[in-house]
């Protein structure tokens, strides 16, 4: 198997394009008004009920310049209960193209998509869900989040150039820094926030293992009905 092996990255990045899709909006008016202080330039992507959280804190002068839906961008709406919203090509290009490198320079030209810098995401509440007395594995299994873990491993893995966010604890360090160095952000705070994502999402993924592990092949069969089979 081929893979990418770099040599060059730039030690400071401007956060130019930002992509944020959060369950918990603690801190969320922080990062956002942060983020649009940076630049007049910038913009936020954003899904569903992040989106509307947004647009409110950012009142409607500053939601049109800065606030994109992630719809809008894609071209694709999302799938019903927003089962499906960022995991797009055109999304994952953006978070994991290399600055450096030709090809993934001309991929981003081809389809007018932009480089993402930054990506805030907190993942579905699975272990609340999960825990809560009288949650059905039904509960649990639709508490299972998808999209959140691959954007933020995605964006971890390039911290070359991309800064994780999974912790709303983190929002003000992050804006405090962004002002101070021009809306750059250096490849240490980089890394240093791709080993906590990393971290967040091995955690999230244990909490699934054991739940499913503690629950029987039959006990999950109970839950369902079966309309495909003869009566």
């Amino acid at each position: 198997m081929a893979v990418n092996i770099v040599s060059k990255a730039d030690r400071w990045v401007p956060i130019r394009t930002a992509l944020v899709s959060v369950s918990d909006k603690k801190n969320l008016d922080v990062l956002a008004h942060g983020l649009c202080a940076v630049s007049e330039k910038l913009r936020i992507l954003s899904t569903g009920g992040t989106f509307e959280a947004l647009a409110k804190i950012l009142g409607p002068e500053r939601a049109r310049q800065h606030l994109v839906q992630v719809s809008d961008y894609t071209g694709q709406p999302e799938t019903q209960g927003g089962l499906v919203k960022t995991l797009d090509f055109k999304i994952y290009l953006g978070l994991l193209t290399e600055t450096y490198n030709e090809s993934h320079q001309r991929d981003l030209a081809r389809l007018s998509a932009a480089p993402i810098d930054l990506v805030a995401v907190n993942l579905y509440p699975f272990t609340a869900a999960s825990s809560r007395p009288g949650a059905t594995p039904e509960e649990a299994r639709a508490n299972i989040d998808i999209g959140g873990p691959c954007m933020l491993r995605a964006a971890a893995k390039n911290f070359l150039r991309v800064l994780p966010l999974c912790d709303p604890s983190d929002y003000e360090t992050v804006v405090k820094k962004l002002k101070a160095n021009g809306g750059r952000i250096d490849i240490r705070t980089r890394f240093e926030l791709a080993r906590k994502a990393f971290a967040h999402t091995a955690a999230y993924d244990k909490a699934i293992a054991e739940y499913l592990a503690a629950r029987s092949a039959q006990e999950i069969e109970a839950v369902y009905q079966y309309p495909q089979e003869p009566a």
